[in-house]
């Protein structure tokens, strides 16, 4: 018999007893998942993976955990949590060089790259802590990319931009900072 995956929603019923039952909703649904016969590979349906991997976790039942796959899994969170920081940082660099260089065509949608990038750096920073001298470690491969691409862009040559990273780790990430123009 397949499970009902839905909850109809009482009349005048307050939110905090609404919560109450999804949660208990989505316990009995993992735990449910536990009781099929055969676990579903990784390959077969990630979502569905993933979610008896977390209801196999909360339940204690270890020994019935995709260790290797798990563990992939984890470091992968890892991995993409340094290649999002390394996106955030090369956009910035790429528009505050766009925004020093080339004043005569500034749009405001650079300056509000500019902030969200800043924002969101932060943010990640702030989740993972560990990671807080990883921006200054990539400064130097990251202000490359950023370069081409401000040459590539701007249609400015290669040689207007120099050749190391202008901006010191305190401009990058102060919200008021923008470069004066050259």
């Amino acid at each position: 018999m397949q499970a009902c995956r839905y909850l109809l929603i009482r009349e005048h019923e307050k939110p905090d007893a609404l919560a109450k039952r999804v949660k208990q909703r989505r316990i009995w649904l993992m735990n449910r998942i536990l009781w099929e016969e055969q676990l579903t590979p990784i390959e077969a349906d990630y979502a569905r993976w993933c979610d008896e991997q977390g209801a196999l976790l909360r339940s204690g039942k270890l020994d019935a955990i995709d260790r290797e796959n798990l563990a992939e899994e984890i470091e992968s969170l890892g991995r993409s949590e340094r290649r999002e920081i390394e996106s955030r940082l090369n956009i910035l660099l790429l528009h505050l060089l766009k925004w020093k260089f080339q004043s005569e065509k500034r749009k405001s949608g650079w300056k509000g790259s500019i902030l969200e990038a800043r924002r969101q750096l932060r943010r990640i920073l702030a989740e993972s802590p560990s990671l807080k001298n990883y921006p200054a470690q990539i400064l130097r491969e990251e202000y490359e990319i950023a370069r081409l691409k401000a040459a590539d862009e701007t249609g400015l040559g290669e040689d207007n931009f120099p050749q190391e990273c202008p901006f010191t780790m305190d401009d990058i990430f102060d919200e008021t900072f923008l470069p004066a123009d050259i």
